[in-house]
């Protein structure tokens, strides 16, 4: 019990040495200022010492192995005064039978069994509430690490709902643009299937709460954009402003295809003509900032959706960092921006 309220055991036993180094001086000294000779405080006041050790040994047994509750505190509060008893009775034994033919000293250790017993039963009885305190923050500890640990299975659970929905809702758009493709355009439709083929196997095993650097999350980007020119063909038009400063950031992976998908669904649905979306980051301080323009025509309504987007991904962004601050939307004129906030890991 004791040994744990120390970071390390070696420290716990140097502690216990000292204290019982200082046990035993202590006693030496209150033996010697009673005028009783140094032999004889010698060995009073190890056997004294021994037997103040093995108390503190048998208190750190019983909390190691019992946890104190509330309704037991005067029952606990008892037993340091009992076994402390026990202690000096047995000392008086120790020592009278040492010095059994040392009438004066065996008189000493009679009149002063009490004072004895009080001094020993006050350290007892400190120790006794040590263990309590230091059982008390034990469970404590443990509640909260449980607690830390039910979130964390919490946050778990909730990031592999948020991507069993983003893969099919990927998945669900580009199966009906091959379903929309194969009468008219086989061709087009075979690629569409190979393309997307490829882009799940790259994608489908990837753990949302995994980092990856900027560059490499483009890449993945830029499959999906393959997909997406499949469908729309030249209307298409995504152009990426990258500072090479930000490349090798760090951003948690299949962050940024949300975002894109909503801005293509936003611009291209809708529009019969040439969409160009914008996509730039930058390094500002400690973060990784992204930001997606795409076109906007305020007279007409939004499409509908499945409702996974920007509110989806806000939810990610707070499981992940605790934060909710870090996606903000704008609408200047025709254009629509999102913009994201990536703080860097230390």
């Amino acid at each position: 019990m004791f040994s744990r309220a120390f970071r390390s055991t070696k420290k716990y036993y140097w502690i216990i040495q000292g204290a019982s180094l200082a046990w035993f001086l202590g006693t030496f000294l209150i033996l010697r200022h009673y005028e009783i000779e140094t032999f004889k405080a010698l060995i009073d006041a190890g056997i004294f010492t021994l037997l103040f050790v093995g108390l503190v040994t048998v208190l750190d047994r019983i909390f190691t192995f019992y946890n104190p509750k509330s309704g037991n505190m005067i029952l606990l509060l008892i037993l340091p005064l009992i076994l402390s008893f026990l202690v000096v009775l047995l000392h008086r034994f120790s020592a009278g039978l040492a010095f059994s033919e040392e009438a004066e000293y065996l008189d000493f250790l009679k009149q002063h069994f009490y004072l004895r017993w009080a001094i020993l039963a006050l350290a007892a009885l400190m120790i006794t509430l040590l263990a309590m305190v230091v059982s008390r923050l034990e469970q404590q500890e443990e509640t909260k690490n449980r607690e830390l640990h039910m979130m964390e299975l919490s946050k778990e659970a909730e990031l592999s709902q948020l991507r069993q929905q983003l893969q099919p809702h990927f998945l669900f758009n580009s199966l009906n643009s091959i379903s929309a493709l194969v009468i008219s355009q086989p061709d087009r439709a075979r690629e569409m299937v190979i393309m997307l083929s490829d882009f799940l196997r790259g994608t489908i095993r990837k753990d949302l709460k995994t980092w990856t650097t900027l560059k490499e999350e483009l890449d993945y980007l830029q499959m999906y954009l393959e997909i997406e020119r499949v469908r729309f063909g030249h209307r298409l038009e995504v152009l990426f402003e990258i500072s090479p400063d930000s490349e090798e950031l760090k951003i948690p992976q299949l962050l940024i295809q949300p975002l894109l998908e909503n801005a293509i669904k936003h611009g291209l649905y809708g529009v019969t003509g040439e969409v160009k979306i914008h996509l730039s980051s930058r390094k500002e301080q400690h973060y990784l900032v992204v930001q997606i323009e795409n076109p906007y025509d305020p007279e007409n309504p939004p499409q509908k959706g499945t409702g996974f987007g920007l509110s989806s991904l806000r939810r990610r962004l707070y499981l992940l960092f605790g934060r909710n601050d870090l996606l903000s939307t704008s609408e200047e004129g025709t254009s629509f921006s999102v913009n994201l906030k990536i703080p860097q890991p230390k």
